[in-house]
């Protein structure tokens, strides 16, 4: 209550002067008073603190899985850092200045490329220009180390000065107070490596959540137990022990292209394109990712093959056939939760009563379930359902031979061995979606002519369904089990009734009405982005327009939309956004918007307007007038666009290739979740 907090400021207060002295002392010493002045703020802080988190039902926590004692127990510091989430990066311009050289070596090459595409000699411009570069840039990465110290330092003096102008008073019993004048600086590398070591000590996995995004602390045990589990019931991999299976692929890679080549399916450009190097290649390897929402933390298998053998094939074929593939099942798909409420809005006009029902169906293991040959079989059905004789300059059997030998030459490596994915595609393989969604496009043909003939809606996105049916709840139930008898790989699990929750949207028939709002699991946990993060202040501006955007097109009441936008500011607070910040923002959104306030008046005629609007098509990036330039961030480069340009303008305003626009891009240092596995 506030009485009792009043109370309890009242008591710190008087506790501190009581420690001062009465009469004044020239030579006292300002420290212990500056300490005990600090103290107090610190505590009020801390409390307040303390009250802001814990009336928040959605506090971020890590969760250790297992039921052994043995866990990792982090210190403050550690615990601090692990709360700061996988994608928070600290300030390390050592990095940006190690890696300073690399990227104005490849900016050079960049420019002179594009002088020799006029046909002139770079010259001295480009030289000088790097030099110069190159000096702003050593000053700005030598900034964030002098800045700081000059902060400390300041900081110290203000400090004391003021506390000596307006106390005027000693500290008598300055040993009751062990606080220093300034907390030290963490040093993060080093809390990383300690906590890295602790993680590898206990068998520890930290890895982030599959739907959350927050770190998520396993026992290796636990993880090895749930993978037998998951590989025993999915019969989709073969243990090959410890028989390297990479040199034979790569071979066997390298001699199907080439016979592709020597019978003219494929070009000279292609086979030079698809082959591989032994050098450039890796077998994939395989983790799971903690599904933290679902009861009993099952796991996601993620296979990481990014220099895979097949991997370039997969890119590839996918480049091919995705496209074909969102245009069959345009009207049948969705992407977003946005997209479904515009196909819920139109339906509910007429469609929409009171025994209306909404089912929500997870179509269970669908990357490991899909049959290799029948899902290759499927994409052969998609392009005769476009009657195509080919794609890209590809006949048709070459794209099916080329994407069988990547369906049937998926292995990994994991904990030592060595695996063949003889079910299904690698859930990692650009290919493998593609092939899924083909095979769930043909299956579930017959349940959507079925709802289509009864007025309902029919949407899938990937393994989850969703139905709106005017069916009595019986008969929807019995379809249901038929539907499971359809195809003996794909087994749904259905939940049925008067609201549902899909994707990232919650949706309610309330007598007939149509309600929705934005939906978030029971692990919801409220992680951004942190305000701390040494990323570019653009990436946080943006987090809170997507927000507050979605919270207006979701919220179908006024009330809904004011409890989203409040939770959205407390989430965003407990990530150290600042709240000056965040209103700015929010203002910005509706002024982008071009809505001067929302009120219970106006938000239906306003939402419906968002709603309608046509969604803004990417720019297509002309690449001859265009120049990607990316440079190491650190928190003192904020100016360094600025400059840039002006050094730009200098050298290469009134050149040859002053008709080229130079596109500044950011490269990141590690975040920690990187850095921790």
């Amino acid at each position: 209550s506030l009485a009792r907090e009043n109370e309890l400021l009242t008591d710190e207060i008087k506790r501190i002067i009581t420690g001062f002295p009465q009469d004044n002392d020239e030579g006292f010493d300002a420290e212990p008073g500056y300490a005990a002045f600090k103290h107090y703020h610190d505590l009020r802080e801390k409390r307040l603190k303390l009250e802001a988190e814990q009336s928040i039902y959605f506090l971020v926590q890590e969760r250790v899985e297992g039921e052994t004692n043995e866990v990792i127990t982090p210190t403050l510091d550690e615990y601090k850092l692990l709360k700061l989430g996988p994608r928070f990066i600290y300030n390390n311009p050592k990095t940006a200045s190690r890696r300073r050289t690399t990227e104005l070596a490849t900016l050079k090459r960049k420019i002179e490329a594009r002088f020799f595409e006029k046909k002139v000699s770079p010259g001295r411009p480009v030289e000088q220009f790097i030099a110069e570069l190159d000096l702003v840039l050593q000053k700005l990465h030598n900034e964030s180390i002098t800045n700081q110290q000059h902060i400390r330092k300041d900081l110290i003096n203000t400090s004391i000065q003021n506390l000596s102008n307006t106390i005027q008073l000693s500290q008598r019993q300055s040993g009751s107070f062990g606080f220093d004048i300034i907390k030290k600086k963490k040093n993060c590398g080093r809390l990383v490596k300690r906590l890295r070591h602790k993680l590898k000590l206990t068998n520890i996995i930290i890895r982030k959540s599959d739907k959350s995004k927050v770190f998520h602390l396993g026992k290796l045990e636990d993880y090895r137990k749930k993978s037998e589990e998951y590989m025993e019931k999915t019969k989709a991999y073969k243990c090959l022990e410890i028989n390297n299976p990479l040199p034979d692929l790569i071979q066997r890679t390298n001699k199907y292209l080439l016979n592709l080549r020597l019978a003219k399916w494929i070009t000279q450009k292609q086979y030079e394109t698809l082959c591989i190097n032994s050098n450039e290649v890796e077998l994939a390897h395989l983790y799971y990712l903690p599904k933290a929402h679902k009861p009993g933390t099952p796991l996601r298998p993620i296979i990481s093959g990014l220099k895979h053998p097949t991997i370039k094939i997969s890119k590839f074929l996918d480049e091919l056939l995705r496209p074909l593939f969102d245009k069959m099942a345009l009207k049948s798909t969705v992407t977003s939760g946005f997209e479904l409420v515009k196909q819920l809005q139109k339906s509910s006009k007429d469609n929409m009563r009171q025994e209306t029902l909404f089912c929500t169906i997870d179509v269970m293991d669908l990357y490991t379930m899909v049959p290799q040959v029948e899902g290759v079989l499927a994409l052969r059905k998609m392009l005769e359902y476009f009657k195509l004789k080919q794609v890209g300059g590809l006949k048709i059997e070459t794209i099916i031979r080329l994407s069988r030998f990547v369906m049937q030459n998926n292995y990994f490596s994991y904990e030592g061995q060595y695996y063949h994915q003889i079910r299904g595609g690698a859930m990692g393989s650009p290919l493998t979606l593609t092939v899924a969604n083909c095979y769930m496009f043909f299956y579930e043909q017959q349940i959507i002519k079925q709802i289509n003939n009864s007025g309902g809606l029919y949407f899938r996105y990937i393994d989850d369904i969703f139905i709106v049916i005017n069916w009595p709840i019986r008969h929807l139930m019995k379809q249901i089990d038929r539907w499971n008898k359809i195809d003996e790989n794909i087994k749904l699990s259905e939940n049925v009734g008067f609201m549902a929750d899909f994707l990232d949207l919650h949706i309610e028939n309330k007598d007939g009405q149509l309600f929705t709002t934005i939906f978030q699991k029971p692990s919801y946990e409220p992680y951004y982005l942190p305000f701390n993060s040494v990323h570019p202040i653009h990436m946080k501006k943006n987090i809170i327009f997507t927000m507050l955007l979605r919270a207006l097109r979701y919220c179908s009441i006024f009330q809904e939309y004011l409890n989203e936008r409040e939770k959205l500011r407390m989430a965003l607070l407990l990530n150290r956004y600042p709240n000056k910040f965040i209103d700015k923002q929010f203002n910005n959104v509706l002024s982008k918007l071009n809505i001067q306030s929302l009120t219970c008046n106006n938000y239906v005629n306003c939402r419906q307007e968002v709603i309608d609007s046509p969604i803004k098509e990417k720019i297509p990036v002309d690449y001859e007038k265009t120049m990607f330039v990316h440079f190491t961030y650190c928190s003192s480069m904020r100016t360094f666009p600025i400059k840039f340009q002006a050094l730009w303008n200098k050298y290469f305003g009134e050149s040859p290739i002053n008709d080229v626009l130079p596109v500044l891009g950011t490269r990141n240092v590690k975040n920690l979740q990187r850095q921790l596995t």
